[in-house]
């Protein structure tokens, strides 16, 4: 038992470091302007006459400590750890941003939605104009969820690891609750365990973890991402999908106090259990 905690804490431990050892550390002081820049804040411009206007507070190394108010732009601060507050709001410091919204249905993850509303306009638009890295601006969808599939939904401006997230060689495990029209049978579960074949692939797709928690609500996990996969697979076995939520994923659940259309940071702790295969 002590052998197997072990392995998982250093398992733990190397999954954070893959998302962390190779970020900049950002340990020089930086302009204040330059910061709200890296933060999304707008151009340097606007950024500057935030500050310039009295909007901008910085918080000091005491966490109990009133924020004090910066009016001159080119003030330097050391970045990393640094919390401010624009405008009202509380903001930390984050050099690379990683994200966890719970998706409310009737919302499209696409930046230019066809019929529902995106789901960035759930997000403050901050992070939706974070410089650009990568090739990518601002925080982007890992992956996608169709407009009536709620829950986990991750989203970061790390190119890195929306590839490793999104990539099938890695296998990162989801969860998907699945509530079914027909009843559910043993035969069903088994069919699903063993693979089915999708009409676009010859090759059995199979559920690395399923169960009927009762009648009608099939728990199934999938370290695969093809198109409409649960919906498929169900219909692939003589029943049918009548509602969809992701509940975890690797090995980070769902927070049950994060309300549909919410959003939260991730910490390190966090994207190490996500990262878990």
């Amino acid at each position: 038992m002590v052998a197997a905690h072990n392995r998982r804490k250093a398992s733990l431990s190397h999954a954070t470091q893959r998302f962390t050892a190779d970020r900049p550390a950002i340990l020089l002081a930086m302009q204040l302007q330059e910061i709200l820049y890296s933060q999304g804040f707008g151009t340097r411009r606007v950024c500057a006459g935030l500050i310039q206007q009295g909007l901008v507070q910085v918080f000091g190394d005491n966490t109990h400590a009133a924020p004090v108010l910066c009016k001159d732009a080119s003030a330097e601060f050391t970045a990393v750890g640094l919390r401010f507050r624009v405008q009202g709001v509380d903001w930390p410091y984050q050099d690379k941003a990683y994200l966890l919204l719970n998706k409310p249905a009737g919302t499209e993850c696409s930046q230019k939605p066809s019929t529902y509303p995106s789901i960035y306009t759930l997000l403050p638009s901050p992070l939706r104009l974070r410089p650009q890295k990568a090739a990518v601006q601002g925080v982007q969808a890992v992956g996608r969820l169709d407009q009536d599939t709620t829950g986990m939904l991750l989203l970061t401006d790390d190119g890195k690891f929306i590839h490793r997230m999104s990539s099938p060689r890695h296998h990162v495990p989801k969860v998907y609750e699945v509530t079914v029209k027909h009843p559910l049978g043993a035969r069903q579960v088994d069919q699903l365990l063993a693979g089915v074949v999708l009409d676009d692939d010859p090759k059995p797709v199979r559920a690395a973890a399923c169960e009927a928690v009762s009648e009608f609500h099939l728990r199934l996990t999938l370290t695969e991402g093809k198109y409409h996969q649960v919906k498929r697979m169900v219909a692939a076995v003589s029943n049918r999908v009548e509602g969809l939520h992701r509940s975890r994923i690797g090995a980070l659940a769902l927070p049950p106090d994060l309300a549909p259309g919410q959003w939260r940071w991730l910490s390190a702790d966090d994207l190490a259990l996500v990262c878990v295969t």
